[in-house]
């Protein structure tokens, strides 16, 4: 199932496919950043910031979108290539299928929206349908667990290694100024954000559908 052929495809859907690509990277989507220099065009690869105010801020999540021989009548499959632990993305990356179906339209589709659909994901999980049951199960049962593993994942997989790099020379170099007050206050800092979520989460994810 991995691998895909082109030929199926035809030229028109091509087409439409590179004038997609071509629009996005001219008008800059919000929080995607496609990455050039991709050999295959059927292999769509993009950036995904994680969103402000849920586990994954401040991660950059490398994504691959793979239009099979049946695109567009049905949609894409989509694959993390930065680990990530989120209810609807299996450990291994692939994403729901069911998120890119649910209002999927062979007639009326684009590749931003496909992307922004993604990033939606990040924002708005869907625990009911979990491809990861421990992070689905977590999610159900302690919001605040599920965050803080999230984030720990986040922190590890998707943070910019330059910056964790220079963190630690950092912290090497002179203990004393980066010392625990620094910790303490962003931990406190997170704990009300994350009670914040949960309030939240609960009514949004009832408003958001």
């Amino acid at each position: 199932m991995h691998h895909h052929t082109n030929e199926n495809i035809s030229p028109k859907v091509m087409n439409l496919v590179m004038r997609h690509l071509s629009v996005i990277q001219q008008e800059k989507m919000d929080g995607v950043h496609l990455v050039s220099g991709v050999e295959d065009p059927l292999d769509i690869q993009a950036l995904v910031d994680g969103p402000v105010d849920t586990p994954y801020q401040g991660g950059t999540y490398r994504v691959k979108i793979c239009l099979g021989a049946e695109f567009p009548l049905q949609p894409p499959r989509a694959v993390f290539l930065t680990k990530i632990f989120h209810p609807n993305i299996s450990p291994t990356g692939d994403v729901c299928v069911n998120t890119l179906k649910r209002d999927w339209d062979p007639q009326n589709w684009s590749i931003a929206h496909i992307l922004q659909v993604i990033r939606c994901l990040l924002i708005v999980p869907f625990p009911e349908s979990a491809l990861n049951e421990e992070a689905g199960r977590l999610f159900m049962e302690s919001y605040e667990d599920y965050a803080a593993h999230a984030a720990m994942i986040n922190r590890i997989h998707a943070s910019s290694h330059n910056s964790i790099a220079g963190c630690r020379d950092n912290l090497m170099a002179e203990t004393s100024t980066c010392g625990g007050g620094v910790q303490d206050s962003a931990e406190a800092a997170r704990k009300k954000v994350l009670q914040k979520q949960a309030q939240k989460a609960s009514k949004k994810s009832l408003r958001r559908l």
